[in-house]
């Protein structure tokens, strides 16, 4: 039964593949933020995400997996959710790690409130690892090589100053900085104050993607989720109303650095194909 299960969900989200614009080719480097816990709307009407999704592209339509949080970020970066229920796990599946070494892309997760060195604790203070993927991955644990990309955010500075940013990057703030523990409001205060003096630097921007998305609605609700791409190759001010979810990100990352698919719900997913010049 549960064959079939997964059987027809595979079949409904198979769906054909438009091809990108060529602007998608401008994307050097890609940072993820992921903040938490709400709806679209809500999302939309605080001005900083306003702003940012008018400087880019908005993705009207766009579709957290499921509830609780850790099952998204599973998703995001390893192309199905595995059935992850909020709790500190050791999966033994590929992600979206692997497909970047193997084609030797750089990446990293810059992680507010963690205290490095492999840290595999639930939580301490702010900082919980259920919103750290990569730390869920055997593979990752199990090398202290892989594990040493997980690193505290404090490090983001030092490599911006440095150009020592990776390929790829997933930032992850602190239960206040997301919303988690405090409200939409704090949480675009916070990005605003983060990340705008580097968004209107244009060293900074050369050849980047930037990317805000919430990793689940509220409860009940449709977990329909503002997503906004800022940077290099999108058309400044565009909206998209296809449907796209966590699935359909990490399908269009994976176009970006020209990986395979994880083989997984990805596989058959819609690269991010309306918002480039």
């Amino acid at each position: 039964m549960i064959f079939a299960l997964l059987v027809s969900l595979f079949s409904a989200r198979h769906r054909a593949v438009v091809p990108p614009a060529n602007g998608i080719g401008a994307v050097q480097r890609v940072i993820v933020v992921v903040l938490e816990n709400e709806n679209l709307e809500e999302a939309l009407l605080e001005p900083e995400l306003a702003s940012l999704a008018a400087r880019g592209a908005l993705l009207r339509n766009y579709f957290a997996i499921t509830h609780n949080s850790q099952p998204n970020y599973i998703a995001l970066t390893a192309g199905a959710t595995y059935a992850v229920q909020n709790d500190p796990v050791t999966l033994d599946v590929p992600h979206l790690g692997d497909l970047l070494d193997g084609r030797g892309a750089s990446w990293k997760t810059y992680a507010e409130g963690y205290p490095g060195g492999c840290f595999l604790g639930a939580e301490t203070g702010l900082y919980v690892r259920r919103h750290v993927p990569f730390l869920s991955f055997a593979n990752v644990q199990n090398d202290p090589a892989r594990c040493a990309r997980i690193v505290p955010a404090s490090q983001f500075d030092t490599d911006v100053q440095n150009g020592a940013l990776p390929r790829f990057a997933l930032y992850i703030p602190d239960l206040n900085d997301d919303g988690h523990n405090t409200s939409v409001a704090f949480a675009a205060a916070w990005l605003q104050a983060r990340f705008e003096p580097l968004l209107t630097d244009p060293n900074f921007m050369n050849g980047l993607l930037f990317i805000v998305v919430f990793d689940e609605g509220r409860i009940p609700g449709p977990n329909r989720v503002y997503c906004a791409l800022v940077g290099a190759g999108v058309r400044p001010g565009s909206v998209s109303f296809a449907t796209y979810d966590h699935y359909d990100l990490l399908r269009t990352i994976e176009q970006i650095f020209h990986t395979d698919s994880l083989h997984r719900l990805d596989e058959s997913s819609h690269v991010i194909s309306d918002i480039w010049r």
